[in-house]
């Protein structure tokens, strides 16, 4: 007997949750600045991760309005049949150096470079030991990947430690390998990996290093290089680094960074690469743009005068925020609606300072996300903190 049509599912439904399950809504709004478009009016932005500002940096924006009058709009492939603009290579070549890394390998995204990368790496034989609070795109690639995945508590390398110790203790199989999978700076908490100790455990149990250093790079480091430019490890031949162009270089796309023979091979075996279509030559003008303006200094010198002027004047008025040197400041709150109804306040008030709450963190853990960058004022920071202090002090 064939089901009749009322049997079939309906797509209409296919994705309906239940009515208690939290749902998601997109908040559409126009950018100018360090000003949004909310609901009809402006409201600053401390919301994005254009830590530097460069998004709207002039010669960044310029760059990309060259580029497109000389190349177009798309790339109109793929990197392997004819997408492979030179622009691409000079950004490649600018970053590996700059970065201290033997090779550097352009994609689309960084949740296209985390999927790929750990596809690629991880094979049947192989274990990924990742930290609990890795960021998405890590733990799908994980997942994705055909290699086994252990879990350790966030930051905690002692426990890390003892799983790779176990690992040693038990019966060789041949081609057996490690990979220790790690964010550098997490993005929901602002704390930061223990790059050295991770390095070490990888060099004591023949593992690799992948670090995912989107939040770092031009934040942190030696010159905003990133966490790896803190203690000189940039280039180490253990280490497999990822960055992105969509946060500190205001534009976007993802690179990872490894030595020369890794990349070459990623560049043979990379299927989010090889299967999506290349980043536009604009696009990759204006990263070159905002590398530049990068390395000047000046905008990392005043983000970092902003963070600490944030977090002086949080003390002042015991706003409970979570240890962060990063642009990233939780402000701790604990229940949802609580987190909720101070996100509400705040855009009443003029501010876009969005509600974190769970699956995206552990229950009881909803926060405010602020989130600064060197093109906010000296008043837009202080009378953020007023209100602050006003909706959850």
């Amino acid at each position: 007997m064939q089901p009749s049509m009322h049997d079939m599912p309906d797509s209409r439904n296919w994705f309906a949750p239940p009515p208690d399950v939290r749902r998601r809504h997109f908040n559409s709004g126009e950018r100018q600045g360090m000003t949004i478009s909310l609901q009809g009016r402006p409201r600053l932005n401390f919301a994005a991760n254009d830590y530097l500002g460069l998004s709207f940096h002039p010669e960044v924006c310029r760059a990309t309005q060259d580029a497109v009058a000389a190349h177009g709009v798309g790339s109109g492939a793929s990197r392997l049949i004819s997408g492979d603009d030179p622009l691409m290579h000079q950004l490649e070549s600018e970053l590996a150096a700059w970065k201290g890394f033997e090779s550097a390998l352009l994609v689309g995204s960084g949740m296209l470079a985390n999927i790929g990368l750990l596809q690629s790496l991880a094979d049947r034989h192989c274990t990924l030991y990742c930290d609990k609070l890795n960021h998405a795109s890590l733990v799908d690639g994980a997942r994705l990947s055909a290699g086994k995945v252990q879990r350790f508590a966030h930051l905690d390398v002692q426990q890390l430690e003892g799983l790779l110790q176990a690992a040693g203790h038990s019966k060789p199989v041949a081609g057996q390998r490690k990979i220790i999978v790690s964010d550098g700076v997490f993005s929901m908490d602002g704390d930061c990996a223990n790059v050295a100790a991770l390095l070490q455990m990888a060099e004591r149990h023949d593992a690799l290093l992948v670090l995912d250093d989107a939040h770092g790079f031009g934040v942190l480091g030696n010159a905003g290089r990133g966490l790896s430019s803190k203690e000189d490890f940039a280039g180490h031949e253990r280490l497999i680094e990822v960055g992105t162009c969509g946060k500190a270089l205001g534009s976007y796309g993802a690179f990872i960074l490894g030595t020369a023979e890794m990349i070459e091979g990623l560049r043979q075996k990379l299927r989010t690469m090889t299967y999506s279509t290349a980043l536009p030559p604009a696009v990759c003008a204006a990263s070159l743009a905002a590398l530049h303006v990068l390395q000047e200094g000046k905008l990392l010198q005043q983000l970092h005068a902003n963070i600490a002027l944030f977090r002086s004047l949080a003390a002042e008025h015991d706003l409970n925020l979570m240890p962060s040197e990063t642009p990233i400041q939780p402000l701790l709150l604990g229940g949802e609606e609580a987190a909720l109804h101070a996100a509400e306040a705040l855009l009443n008030l003029g501010f876009f300072v969005p509600a974190i709450r769970p699956p995206t963190v552990p229950e009881g853990t909803a926060r405010l996300r602020i989130t600064l960058s060197a093109g906010h004022g000296r008043e837009d920071i202080e009378a953020l903190v007023h209100a602050l202090q006003m909706v959850a002090g």
